[in-house]
């Protein structure tokens, strides 16, 4: 019933987080938007994730697709503009992080980030101000959910349109040995990865559409195992900061295949299940082999390799799965999540 809107299919996106990274994101978006085969219907995003569904839904809101596509390309091109040139040049290649930003996670290790920056300064809350327009974006016929983590509890908060702000962007993506915790009614706030990298459960819960495209910086599937100390400690940590969302996808998988099984009796909870269908874009592999420390690398050249890789994915799974949507699932959430469960 809700899978078409005017001939075209109906589409939530749930897009990870992942600091620089995410303008991987703006090129499958960019390309996603400017094929104009889907009514895009909810979003959810994390961090870098979440700036890249503000882009959206407000150049959708204000002038469609072509808008939209504008102001992704603004966000970016901001964040290139955004640090002093030696914090931001890559040292030896591109696929490097900077040497600015090596002496700052180094610093990291023995300071806080309420001793390096007492004054709380982000250059990143300059550009959401001055960008996003939270009015417009309140009333914005997308649904948008920003994953933030409350520090004091674990718990994950859910902005929604109506709380959106530049504070609830900024939660979302508040790195705590970088920036200090965002406070938002008296509750501090971390980077929303923690708790949900992306949340998907509300897309379920408060959209119609039945399609989920899921946006990964993170592989579902990784190459060979880690043998030396800096591979490991990389691969750690990437599995720590993706196990909510690993878990949550568990968790779909295992409600589907018991919808499945429930046979003929079945209540509305069943049927909605049954009905969901998984959509995945993945990242390229080598940008999981990338040094963690360039998800702060906003070198322009950097961001637009990204962006084109992104935007080369996208054109490759609309060609190979892009018809699907709306009518069938492209993504084995069995095999993927439950292939190793008795």
């Amino acid at each position: 019933m809700f899978g078409r809107s005017h001939g075209k299919p109906v589409l939530s996106l749930a897009l990870q987080g992942g600091g620089a990274h995410g303008a991987f994101t703006w090129g499958v978006l960019d390309a996603l938007l400017e094929a104009g085969h889907y009514r895009i219907e909810g979003i959810s995003g994390t961090s870098a994730g979440a700036m890249n569904a503000m882009a959206v839904a407000q150049g959708l809101t204000m002038g469609g697709p072509d808008y939209a596509r504008e102001m992704l390309a603004a966000f970016w091109q901001r964040v290139a503009d955004s640090l002093p040139k030696e914090m931001t040049q890559p040292l030896g290649t591109d696929l490097n992080a900077p040497v600015g930003m090596q002496m700052v996670f180094h610093l990291t290790r023995w300071f806080s980030p309420y001793q390096l920056n007492p004054l709380d300064y982000n250059p990143l809350r300059k550009i959401i101000e001055s960008l996003f327009d939270f009015e417009i974006i309140r009333r914005a016929q997308i649904k948008l959910f920003v994953a933030a983590t409350n520090a004091n509890t674990g718990h994950l908060k859910l902005f929604q349109n109506a709380e959106l702000s530049a504070d609830a962007l900024l939660a979302s993506a508040c790195l705590p040995s970088l920036q200090q915790a965002v406070m938002i009614d008296g509750e501090a706030y971390w980077d929303g990865g923690y708790a949900a990298n992306p949340a998907v459960f509300p897309l379920f819960k408060f959209c119609e559409s039945d399609d989920i495209l899921l946006v990964l910086l993170a592989p579902l599937v990784y190459g060979e195992t880690p043998r030396t100390a800096s591979d490991i400690q990389r691969r750690a940590m990437m599995l720590g900061f993706n196990s909510a969302f690993l878990r949550e996808m568990r968790l779909f998988a295992l409600l589907q295949e018991m919808a499945q099984d429930a046979g003929l009796i079945h209540g509305q909870l069943e049927r909605q299940l049954r009905s969901m269908r998984f959509h995945a874009i993945q990242t390229h592999p080598a940008l999981a082999e990338l040094d963690p420390n360039t998800q702060a690398t906003t070198h322009g050249p950097f961001l637009t390799w990204l962006r084109d890789e992104g935007r080369s994915a996208a054109h490759a799974w609309l060609q190979a799965h892009g018809h699907e949507v709306g009518r069938r699932s492209t993504l084995d959430l069995k095999d993927l999540f439950l292939k190793e469960w008795p």
